[in-house]
């Protein structure tokens, strides 16, 4: 069985090398401690969310502490090209079961979309909590499935947002981005996309629970957005981000 997996702040595994002394308090040092009820002895993984994991040994147990000896280090490097997922807002948390669930199968950023069909809508201090919430979604899905990179959690866009960004992406260059927007409509197969050798990020856009709107769909095409067709059968706003990361991490090699 894997050692959990506990995160902490940037800047906190710096200094960790094999041999030193680390301590892990706070809410993760609290869970570890009283939740989880760590002994002396036992195996965890501390990792700071940029790549960072120290593999340590539990010295002691404290009130909400744990007393840590670190005995490897690594780095796990960010993979190339990244996958960003731009999930639109939807009703019933199923835009944050579509985060939870793609940062398990290793997408690298989410962007939360204000599609024009979007039943939930965030605005004021809603947008704020909202936010605060899929950070916390992200989090606590990476912290399960032990990844030592924690995707970024993007403020939310507009449709014209996400297109302009869509367009400087895909004409960056040398580099550029390759832009997919799946429809059910769409002529071209998601596994028949030609992924170029040197594509910087893999945006996979998801509308919501009513489609994706036919003007919305116009503009990102205008913007350098391909539209795709995910398979045979029409997915929830939940499964379909998830599913077409899991084709695309296949495809990349993630997998191998």
């Amino acid at each position: 069985m894997t050692a959990p997996l506990y995160l902490v702040e940037a800047g906190r595994l710096d200094a960790a090398a094999a041999g030193t002394s680390l301590v892990l308090d706070g809410d993760e040092g609290r869970h570890a401690a009283t939740v989880r009820r760590t002994r002396s002895g036992e195996r965890v993984d501390v990792a700071d969310g940029a790549g960072r994991i120290a593999r340590c040994l539990v010295r002691s147990v404290g009130l909400g502490r744990l007393d840590l000896v670190v005995q490897v280090v690594e780095s796990q490097p960010s993979p190339s090209p990244s996958l960003v997922l731009v999930q639109a807002l939807a009703k019933g948390g199923r835009d944050e079961s579509a985060i939870e669930t793609a940062t398990e199968l290793g997408v690298d950023r989410v962007v939360p979309w204000q599609a024009g069909r979007s039943v939930v809508v965030w605005t004021g201090d809603r947008r704020r909590r909202a936010h605060g919430k899929w950070l916390g979604a992200v989090r606590a899905a990476a912290k399960q499935s032990r990844r030592a990179l924690v995707p970024e959690v993007a403020p939310a866009v507009t449709t014209a947002e996400l297109a302009r960004s869509a367009a400087e992406g895909a004409a960056r260059e040398p580099v550029a981005d390759l832009v997919l927007v799946l429809h059910e409509a769409a002529e071209t197969p998601l596994t028949g996309v030609e992924i170029p050798p040197r594509t910087a990020r893999v945006w996979v856009v998801v509308g919501p629970e009513g489609g994706i709107d036919p003007g919305e769909l116009e503009v990102l095409a205008t913007a350098g957005a391909r539209a795709v067709r995910l398979g045979p059968h029409v997915l929830r706003s939940s499964s379909a981000g998830p599913a077409a990361l899991a084709v695309l991490a296949g495809r990349l090699g993630r997998w191998d």
